[in-house]
């Protein structure tokens, strides 16, 4: 049985309600995160996410704008009503991070960079720990128990699809993995179907699949006009698509006792 974890200002991941965590890729500017923002507390969205230091594939690519795009996350989070999570790249992030973010996230990257499980296992703030891309079930759940080693019981898994042969999609989203982490592991499960997908057509189906299968939140992008996204521009959905998502996922949980706020 997984221990909710309550975050702040009355949510919690694990409870009776599926949580909507929405938000930007990257935090580009503060007029792009307001417009977002306004949008997931629009349908009643109750996180934020947005990516103020992004761990791209080429260094080449947007690596975000770090402190500023913290401090922007914050400022329109605080202005809707809305909590934050953001991603931690590493040890020598993780103050500055803690500073702003309410839900600390570990990218697919460095489910297995130990020095940082150790890190945010040390401090009393919920993380949010994706599963690695080509990462057994098992070692998912030992990365975890990595964190919880130091103190930190506050722990939510995040499926965000594994790599397979399959060429059509960006990853697989495992399904199985979230229905099964849910039984054996004493953490909520969330499901990233836009990293999952990869393609912005396929997340509303994926995050419908993934509440169906139990899990505890959905961790999904929008952007004010993807085709001018500076990452991941082909996976986010418009926010005119926002109440739309709202309504099918709603729909979904409700079916299983559920809400999704």
């Amino acid at each position: 049985m997984a221990r909710p974890v309550a975050v702040a200002a009355g949510v919690v991941i694990g409870g009776r309600d599926v949580v909507l965590m929405a938000g930007p890729c990257s935090v580009e500017s503060y007029e792009q995160t307001h417009a977002v923002a306004a949008a997931v507390a629009g349908v009643g969205g109750r996180v934020l996410r947005g990516g103020a230091f992004k761990p791209r594939t080429s260094p080449y690519s947007f690596q975000g704008l770090g402190r500023e795009g913290l401090e922007i996350l914050r400022a329109v989070a605080d202005e809707f009503g809305l909590l934050v999570i953001s991603e931690v790249l590493g040890v020598e992030h993780l103050p500055l991070v803690a500073e702003y973010a309410d839900i600390l996230q570990i990218g697919s990257r460095n489910m297995q960079h130990y020095p940082l499980l150790w890190a945010v296992g040390e401090l009393d703030r919920p993380v949010l720990l994706k599963r690695g891309f080509m990462s057994t079930i098992d070692e998912w759940l030992k990365a975890a128990d990595h964190i919880l080693s130091r103190g930190n019981e506050q722990i939510i898994l995040c499926e965000r699809g594994i790599r397979t042969f399959e060429t059509a999609t960006r990853n697989a989203l495992d399904v199985n993995a979230i229905a099964l982490a849910r039984q054996i592991a004493p953490y909520p499960v969330v499901a990233d179907p836009s990293h999952a997908t990869g393609r912005a057509d396929l997340v509303l189906p994926a995050a419908r699949a993934a509440v169906a299968a139990g899990a505890d939140g959905l961790l999904v992008e929008f952007h004010p006009d993807p085709a001018a996204a500076l990452s991941d521009g082909e996976q986010a959905l418009p926010l005119s698509a926002l109440p739309r998502f709202y309504d099918e996922v709603g729909r979904v949980a409700q079916a299983l006792g559920r809400g999704l706020g």
